[in-house]
């Protein structure tokens, strides 16, 4: 029988044909493909394991890979952080979660004094092969402690990569990519998008490069630098600008450290103008370093002044404010109007 006519061969085509999933459901796809291509991978983290996490990211994992490799950890992050920094640093691959965003400070000692350290402290000896996943930002009704902004304070650490997907296409490939690096990185997934829309994601083992920014709409007027959860509303901001003959070019960072500075460099260099927009709060947010670098490289190329559309110098606020204190589609296409007209 001709293979092309063969219903075995359709039904196995059938199989792995992509289907439309939502982000987190990318992620546990991701986890699922590396766990079965590498034995060395395993995932750690609170109630990760029969219960599939909080927000279901490793739901199935459990039944699928055993009680050895999705280790359900006691309720203390500073312990899964040094037993994840233990692992990596004896050849395996962890996976851990850190549950939510505000969780993470305990773990802050062994992510700068030892995983960040560990190449350079052993002279390339030793490695840390480890991904911290963690949930990440507002948007989602939760309470204190379980959405913060806080990317800015680990860009900020030398030997760390800090990776923020945007879309499931983007997640499943960039965790991968993450995953099969040999150093550690903080992988911001931000759960406000998690369940938002779906794409075709291919579960073919395919990575996307990590420490590139994607441009994700061409422009010729301004350019729409964010990341994250922030890439929605930037495009479509994008969308009501071009209804005014405005074009704008639209770039997802993704990789934050370290950063692909060339491709924003190159963007201002055709439009000139430069709106940022990001939900951490401003002062010593990560756009100001990209200001930064604009103003020392790329100032003759600016016809405006770089314009930052953030979160406000507060905490993230309980559920009644929580959407004024994101930056909005109006703000973005405010911000963008200013830097038009100065220049």
């Amino acid at each position: 029988m001709n293979a092309a006519n063969n219903p075995k061969t359709d039904a196995m085509q059938a199989a792995q044909a992509p289907v439309a999933i939502t982000l987190i459901e990318a992620i546990t796809q991701a986890l699922a493909y590396e766990m079965r291509a590498d034995e060395s991978v395993l995932v750690l983290g609170e109630d990760v394991g029969v219960n599939g996490g909080v927000f279901r990211a490793t739901a199935g994992l459990h039944a699928q890979f055993g009680s050895e490799r999705v280790i359900d950890t006691p309720l203390d992050e500073t312990t899964i952080a040094g037993l994840t920094v233990g692992l990596a640093s004896q050849g395996m691959k962890p996976v851990a979660e850190a549950q939510f965003d505000g969780f993470m400070y305990p773990m802050v000692d062994f992510l700068v004094c030892h995983a960040a350290r560990m190449r350079y402290r052993t002279r390339g000896r030793l490695h840390c092969p480890m991904v911290l996943r963690v949930p990440w930002g507002g948007g989602i009704r939760a309470p204190e402690h379980h959405s913060e902004a806080n990317e800015s304070i680990f860009t900020n650490v030398p030997g760390l990569r800090v990776v923020m997907p945007s879309s499931p296409q983007r997640a499943y490939g960039l965790l991968l990519a993450a995953i099969r690096d040999p150093d550690p990185v903080i992988f911001f997934e931000p759960k406000r998008i998690y369940r938002q829309y779906k794409e075709l994601v291919p579960d073919d083992g395919e990575a996307l490069p990590l420490d590139v920014c994607y441009v994700l709409r061409d422009g010729s007027d301004v350019t729409l630098v964010t990341w994250g959860a922030q890439v929605k509303e930037t495009l479509e901001a994008a969308e009501q600008l071009a209804g005014e003959g405005i074009s704008a070019e639209v770039i997802d960072v993704a990789t934050l450290r370290p950063l692909d500075f060339a491709t924003i460099a190159e963007s201002v260099g055709k439009t000139g103008r430069c709106v940022i927009v990001h939900e951490a709060a401003k002062t010593a947010g990560f756009g100001a370093e990209i200001a930064a670098r604009l103003a020392e490289e790329s100032i003759y190329d600016l016809r405006a002044p770089v314009e930052r559309v953030t979160g406000y110098d507060t905490h993230i606020p309980l559920f009644r404010l929580e959407m004024k204190y994101l930056p909005s589609v109006d703000r973005i296409v405010a911000a963008a109007r200013r830097a038009i007209a100065a220049g």
